[in-house]
């Protein structure tokens, strides 16, 4: 048997410090033998919670099973570990101190077999990695990290057009994820309103911010799906602070409505997520007049934006992200193409420009609102395996399904943007796993400056509700 024990001091309050390290899959940021983990039981964290590790030790990598046994909300957990090798008691003790919350950690190892009779032989192994673990809980809490940079190994792969594109698979995720620094900012008193919140990356968005304690103001199109997405995201993280606002985004009075509801209720935002999107095929119009493609992907996110800006002011540094596509690339903003005409009508075209103009947008606001404390940030979530992909591309869905990433990692660039104390410094960058990257990988596709203002003027012109004729989308 092997007792480890270390206390650290961390610069925030019980609740905090608490809530992050109760849910037992924040080891995977701070414990330097934990590649993955992952909660593999139902419902909220509490006493039974049951969590899988992946964890290296001298012995090798292997499966961890963590059983929470004892759990008093700002006192003590307490969880069992099991593995082929040893059984691990976890005990750690909260406490108010001067700078915030002291953390006694004492962790208790029992070898199994001929291991316990060589358990002396590697105890001086396991006390390093117990300090560095309980080390990596102390920097993860106090969360001061730096603006986050362009890695040297990816600003090398965007310089050649097929490295940059396997970036976008599950395997450009994995690679990317082993630099990743930790993520405890608190969520508790934030409040963050994400659009196509009910499947795909808008739902592993809510699932994940959810399990962080943040207020949700979901706003979805089909009212059958509500209490339904309600539910199961309250019997899942216990979270009762979770709002459903039904709206058609893609029709400008309905963007007009829901941006009043949401001023009446005075109610600051903290991070506004403009996630809804759709490709169409074939070309469509609204009921509004305006090519679906155009209306739901570009100037539903402008108008609600602009709508929203004087919460999203109240907040104090309250963040917007916008959702773009890597499918972008390949566009060029044309003015006289937004709204796609009919011949030759292609929707991944149609996606792709009005994704390209989603991205200019990000970075005119994040120069415009600087002065307020509004950071405007934009993000592609490489391939992932959602509904729209399968049933809008299914040619490409099938060719690339194996390379595809899961919608809980498409999503993590959203959530860490939402969450992460240092993405906050930076502000007009589109990001990555994590990393700002180009905007653009051809010469051929970059707007003149006369464009970008022509785009904006065009948008502004598309004030009223109806009719679209009103929306002048002209050469520059």
């Amino acid at each position: 048997m092997i007792t480890l024990h270390e206390k650290i001091d961390v610069n925030r309050p019980v609740e905090e410090a608490f809530a992050y390290v109760a849910d037992f899959r924040t080891a995977q940021q701070w414990d330097s033998t934990t590649d993955t983990a992952r909660k593999i039981s139902k419902g909220p964290v509490a006493t039974g919670t049951r969590f899988e590790l992946a964890c290296r030790y001298p012995l090798g990598t292997f499966a961890l099973h963590y059983t929470l046994t004892r759990h008093e909300p700002g006192q003590v957990l307490v969880l069992h570990g099991t593995s082929r090798f040893f059984d691990v008691e976890d005990e750690i003790h909260f406490s108010e101190s001067a700078t915030g919350t002291r953390i006694d950690y004492r962790a208790t190892f029992t070898f199994r077999g001929l291991l316990g009779a060589l358990a002396g032989k590697f105890r001086g192994g396991l006390e390093k990695m117990g300090r560095d673990s309980v080390q990596g809980l102390k920097n993860a809490l106090d969360d001061k990290f730096p603006a986050p940079v362009l890695s040297s190994s990816n600003r090398r792969a965007q310089q050649l057009v097929f490295p940059a594109i396997t970036r976008f698979t599950r395997s450009g995720f994995n690679k990317g994820r082993k630099d990743w620094l930790p993520m405890s900012r608190w969520m508790g008193d934030k409040h963050v309103v994400i659009t196509g919140a009910n499947s795909g990356l808008g739902l592993a968005t809510a699932q994940a911010l959810a399990a962080l304690g943040a207020e949700l103001t979901l706003v979805i199109r089909d009212e059958r799906k509500a209490l339904g997405l309600k539910q199961a995201l309250e019997r899942e993280t216990g979270n009762g602070r979770i709002h459903i606002e039904i709206a058609d985004l893609s029709l400008m009075a309905e963007v007009e409505r829901l941006t009043q509801r949401l001023k009446r209720l005075e109610k600051p935002i903290d991070v506004l997520i403009n996630n809804a999107g759709a490709l169409f095929n074939p070309r469509g119009e609204t009921s509004e007049g305006f090519e679906q493609s155009f209306a739901l992907l570009l100037l539903s996110p402008y108008r609600l934006t602009l709508g929203l800006k004087p919460l999203l002011a109240r907040a104090g540094g309250g963040r917007v992200i916008n959702v773009v596509s890597g499918g972008m690339y390949g566009a060029r903003l044309k003015l006289p193409l937004l709204e796609a005409p009919r011949e030759g009508y292609s929707g991944s075209a149609a996606y792709a420009r009005a994704k390209r103009g989603l991205m200019i947008l990000t970075e005119e606001w994040a120069v415009q609102w600087a002065g307020e404390g509004i950071v405007v940030n934009a993000m592609h979530p490489g391939w992932a395996n959602t509904p729209g992909v399968e049933s809008s591309l299914p040619l490409f869905y099938r060719l690339a399904r194996p390379l595809l990433r899961t919608p809980e990692q498409g999503a993590d660039t959203i959530v860490w943007l939402a969450v992460a104390s240092e993405a906050g410094l930076a502000s007009g960058k589109l990001f990555l796993d994590r990393e700002p990257r180009t905007t653009h990988l051809f010469s051929s596709t970059r707007e003149t400056e006369p464009e970008r203002a022509a785009l904006i003027q065009a948008l502004a012109g598309c004030r009223r509700s109806t009719p679209a004729r009103d929306c002048q989308v002209v050469p520059c």
